[in-house]
């Protein structure tokens, strides 16, 4: 059983930056593909980024170039790194974790992300 926890949530006025990681206890982290998630008030989960054990990555077209997710699997942590940071960034932002070719099944508390304009 995996289980994540977020951090590095928090206030941040529009332009700024913010790092969120993602610890990982249990299972095979390193084979894990990692992704964040992010949910505004009133509107569904969306999808942010991933990365792969091979460290592939995909991002939503809305945070490319401002946005880099990376792993370190010593730590057993993802990290992602949001730069000009938007009012429209604003949500509670998850951790998921997958075996390859099979759908997000692990889950993190989220943390909250707040822009101010």
């Amino acid at each position: 059983q995996v289980q994540l926890k977020e951090s590095g949530g928090g206030l941040v006025q529009a332009g700024g930056s913010l790092r969120l990681s993602c610890a990982a206890s249990g299972g095979t982290f390193s084979t894990y593909v990692i992704a964040w998630f992010r949910q505004a008030p009133g509107t569904e989960r969306e999808f942010v980024s991933s990365i792969s054990w091979k460290s592939i990555t995909n991002y939503q077209d809305s945070v490319k170039g401002r946005f880099t997710i990376s792993r370190d699997n010593a730590k057993n942590t993802v990290y992602l790194q949001m730069n000009s940071l938007k009012p429209e960034d604003t949500a509670v932002y998850y951790c998921a974790a997958k075996d390859p070719h099979t759908t997000y099944n692990y889950w993190g508390q989220g943390t909250q992300v707040t822009v101010s304009s």
